[in-house]
């Protein structure tokens, strides 16, 4: 049998739009499959982090930005469970990197944005639905699917999952688990005529969401996108719904101002986020598992796009690698896994270690507190958050006894 295709992309997304634009670089044929019909919505906060910012600008599509009509960011605020607030400035002259900015883009339009790229270097099927994988002599060679009540196959010795936290090749090979202590829920909400936004996005570690937060991002045209995420746990215990958590944050006597004039703009929508916590299977013979599906969340941040971009670039490597030396299996493949934790390990484990704080209200009021009064630790934090001073640093109990007595 002879294979239509060096790599089948499952899923479009950030994930699976990128590893096209990766593939393409690198001269392997690959075919794009999605169940969905761009441009689609995603419910996410949208923001694009520095590292995002960082792969975009490695594919050549950074330049582009601009045109979708979303927000540029400067600066990122944190607030405390007493509301007192800090500014890190990215564009600060402690941030010696090349990146400076974030952007807030809805991902209705980021996603159709990066699609419509990929979609002008390979060949893409929408409204295509995997449902199953094709095996010959235990070995995977393909994928079986559905459009327009037709059922279709398509061949190819390497399978990147790209589609999401329920993605059907990571269901099909039984990998998924409930596992509640590492998986964060959230809800968005589009509004408009929020007062304050600018050029910032804002963090608040509230009493009404902890262990969680409430987030408010300007996502461009006079909206903004507000939500809240906490584990999924956690939220457990909590005897309201979230849509009532989040109308507890809006209506508090420290945001109702910020809220008087503003106009709901959907009914608030909720999806979960694997995090990163720990370390989920992501490979095997004939298929990688990207963004997502891998469970590659920011913990700290929920921030998932940067990684799946990440996760991309280091798969598409791997896949360029097995087609030349024309070896599909598990231990090739693992490569693909020694790539992307040893580049985003060390990371996610501080910042599993930063998600594990709110936990705590007297340290986060500690942290953001002193951070309001003290340039040096605005500085130590804000090159965390760039990536300039190691997140060791701020997981590391001396930074607290440093905070505690200066």
């Amino acid at each position: 049998m002879n294979n239509n295709y060096d790599i089948i992309i499952i899923g479009a997304g950030p994930a699976g739009s990128s590893a096209a634009l990766y593939a393409q670089k690198l001269g392997l044929k690959t075919i794009l499959l999605d169940k969905a019909t761009f441009p689609r919505d995603k419910i996410c906060g949208d923001a694009l982090s520095g590292k995002s910012v960082r792969y975009m600008k490695e594919l050549n599509i950074l330049d582009e930005m601009p045109k979708l009509n979303g927000s540029l960011i400067k600066r990122i605020t944190f607030g405390s469970p007493a509301h007192k607030q800090f500014d890190i400035n990215l564009s600060g002259s402690n941030n010696t990197g090349k990146i400076k900015e974030g952007f807030v883009i809805p991902r209705k339009k980021f996603d159709n944005f990066l699609f419509n790229k990929a979609k002008n270097i390979t060949e893409i099927k929408e409204g295509f639905k995997v449902i199953d994988i094709i095996y010959e002599n235990k070995k995977i060679i393909g994928v079986e699917g559905i459009k327009d009540k037709r059922k279709e196959k398509i061949y190819a010795p390497i399978i990147l999952g790209c589609d999401g936290p329920n993605s059907i090749i990571s269901r099909k090979l039984g990998f998924q688990e409930e596992d509640e202590s590492n998986i964060a829920i959230a809800i968005r909400c589009y509004y408009k005529n929020v007062k304050g936004l600018t050029d910032q996005i804002e963090l608040h570690f509230v009493d009404e969401v902890l262990p969680g937060y409430f987030w408010m991002f300007p996502a461009g045209d006079n909206v903004a996108n507000i939500g809240i995420g906490l584990s999924k746990k956690e939220a457990k215990k909590d005897k309201r719904k979230l849509t009532e958590i989040l109308n507890d944050v809006i209506k508090s006597d420290y945001f109702k101002d910020r809220f008087s004039e503003s106009e709901k703009m959907e009914n608030p929508k909720g999806w979960s986020l694997p995090l990163g916590r720990i370390i989920r299977p992501s490979y095997g013979d004939g298929f990688m598992l990207l963004g997502d599906a891998a469970g590659l969340v920011d913990p700290f941040t929920g921030e998932g796009i940067g990684n799946a971009m990440a996760s991309a670039k280091y798969a598409v490597k791997v896949a360029s690698m097995a087609k030349e030396k024309k070896d599909y299996s598990k231990n090739m493949f693992s490569k693909y896994h020694e790539l992307l934790w040893k580049d985003i390990g060390s990371e996610l484990k501080t910042s599993s270690k930063l998600q594990d704080l709110a936990n705590y209200r007297f340290l986060l009021n500690l942290v953001i507190n002193k951070a309001a009064k003290s340039e040096e630790i605005q500085n130590i934090i804000s090159g965390m958050l760039i990536n300039e001073v190691p997140k060791e640093k701020l997981s590391n109990p001396l930074f607290y006894l440093k905070i505690l007595f200066s």
